[in-house]
């Protein structure tokens, strides 16, 4: 079972790109906590998540492409009504 995603088992779940996009507003509200911090670990910390908020930016984009090309060859996912996932076993 999926601690996050929506499945069967889990139909409370979110959808891919609603996680990556919770990630990303975390990381962002982090960000405006240090970034008037001038010591060099503050700065190096602050470039890192702004490498990782363009590469989750990245990953939102690419799930939600998945997403619409679900829909369109399938039709909206049944799973949180506890139908059949629309691709694999």
């Amino acid at each position: 079972m999926t601690h996050f995603l929506v499945t069967e088992e889990n139909p409370e779940g979110k959808k891919l790109e609603e996680v990556l996009t919770m990630v990303r507003a975390d990381i962002i509200q982090r960000c405006t906590l240090i970034t008037d911090d001038i010591r060099p670990e503050a700065q190096a910390v602050l470039a890192n998540n702004v490498k990782v908020l363009s590469l989750l930016t990245d990953a939102i984009e690419l799930a939600s492409d998945s997403t619409r090309i679900l829909d369109k060859a399938f039709g909206p996912s049944q799973a949180s009504k506890g139908g059949p996932p629309r691709i694999g076993n």
